[in-house]
């Protein structure tokens, strides 16, 4: 009875050891615990980089740890993309896909494409816009098509890099005109931002991209949009017709962004990003920031985000092998 009783007491004693030890051990972290990192694979002042930070700053208020933005740009966007598929998988680096993800590896860049990523959220779609400087002789696209066509190679386009997004836009454009897609020598840029500034300084004569990438410079006075290239005119630019109205040419093209991270990030850190970035897109500040600069909206949660990325990869393969993209 004795031994039983000494045995029963040490028990006793050796489980209050271990449940004081536990209660003494720290509570398991929750994601986020540390700071978050966002690769943004094109350059300052662009769309993407506007968006990017947006969400960001909001992103902030929602995880309770700042989420810093990072430019990683070259390559055509290879570099930036490359940053974010190749990053430890572990939900501190993300960033924003581009629709280039589902293009790169056609014109030969890169081998990646959307799969090597952890898809999080698509939140936005922009079609293509036709600029000209200001004080062009062009009124409407038409006399853009017409001019290139009966003069090629002397007139150069920008507004991203070789074989990016924009690029397609103009080739794709040119080729349904009945033109050569290389008949406008195309001017690689580090995105949409630093075409414009070159298209202001008289160095090229076109730049596609989004209407809404040259919106600073169109108030400004030394921008103007001839076209954009949908079905439908875009609400923050009711003046802006679409390319069929202005040229006849039925073309289409647009961009879309997303945030995605690396392939096999822990599906604790996705689902958090994910709801977060929910409340963001949902949020009256995004949407008002997005509306007023005539931001596209569109919100695909990661399967269907997922989907989205491959059959924008099919079909861009597709466009791109008939003008000649494809390598």
């Amino acid at each position: 009875m004795l031994n039983r009783r000494v045995l029963s007491k040490t028990a006793m004693f050796a489980m209050a050891g271990f449940m004081t030890a536990i209660a003494a051990l720290p509570a398991a972290a929750e994601y986020p615990e540390r700071p978050i990192t966002l690769i943004v694979p094109w350059g300052a002042g662009g769309g993407t980089d506007a968006t990017g930070r947006m969400i960001a700053g909001l992103l902030k208020d929602e995880l309770g740890q700042p989420v810093n933005v990072v430019n990683r740009t070259g390559g055509s966007g290879v570099v930036g993309h490359s940053a974010i598929a190749t990053a430890t998988p572990d939900g501190y680096t993300i960033g924003v896909v581009t629709v280039e993800i589902g293009m790169m590896h056609w014109a030969g860049l890169t081998e990646l494409t959307g799969k090597d990523y952890t898809p999080i959220a698509l939140y936005n779609y922009d079609a293509a816009g036709l600029q000209v400087r200001a004080d062009s002789e062009w009124k409407t696209a038409k006399d853009v098509v017409d001019a290139i066509k009966a003069d090629p190679g002397k007139f150069k386009a920008s507004g991203t890099g070789q074989g990016g997004i924009w690029h397609l836009a103009l080739a794709g454009m040119l080729n349904t005109a009945g033109a050569d897609p290389a008949a406008a020598p195309w001017v690689p840029s580090k995105g949409a931002a630093p075409g414009l500034q070159e298209l202001v300084a008289g160095g090229v004569d076109i730049v596609t991209c989004s209407v809404v990438e040259a919106s600073a410079l169109i108030s400004a006075g030394k921008v103007k949009s001839l076209a954009v290239m949908d079905d439908v005119k875009l609400g923050a630019f009711p003046d802006v017709p679409t390319l069929k109205e202005a040229s006849g040419l039925d073309w289409k093209m647009a961009a879309w962004r997303g945030i995605a991270g690396p392939k096999g990030m822990p599906d604790e850190a996705t689902a958090k990003l994910s709801a977060a970035l929910e409340k963001v897109w949902k949020s009256a500040e995004f949407q008002e920031f997005m509306k007023g600069r005539g931001f596209g909206l569109v919100w695909k949660p990661g399967a269907e985000f997922a989907t989205w990325m491959e059959e924008s990869d099919a079909s861009l393969g597709t466009v791109m092998k008939a003008v000649g993209l494809a390598k």
